[in-house]
C-alpha cells in the first residue's frame, strides 16, 4: 500500500494563500497563520520562481505583502 504525500509547503501556502485573492500577509499574521518566522524571506523565494510580489504598509505601519495572479514571462 502506498501512500501520498500531502504536506505543503511554506511556498504553495503562500501562493494558495495570497495568489490572485487581493489578500496581504504581514509578518504577525503569517506566523499566526502558517507558523512562517521569516516572510521576507519566502517571498524573496517567490520572486525567484517568478510571482510579482508587491509590498505595503498597512495602517500599523507593518509590510503587507501582495502576490498578483501571473507570474512575470506569462501572458
Amino acid at each position: 500500500m502506498s501512500f501520498v504525500n500531502t504536506t505543503k509547503t511554506q511556498i504553495e501556502y503562500l501562493v494558495s494563500y495570497l495568489r490572485g485573492t487581493n489578500r496581504g500577509l504581514s509578518a504577525p499574521q503569517a506566523r499566526a497563520i502558517f507558523g512562517i518566522q521569516n516572510l521576507r524571506a519566502r517571498m524573496t523565494d517567490l520572486r525567484n520562481l517568478g510571482f510579482k510580489v508587491r509590498k505595503n504598509l498597512n495602517t500599523e505601519g507593518r509590510t503587507t505583502y501582495f502576490v498578483s495572479r501571473r507570474m512575470i514571462g506569462q501572458s
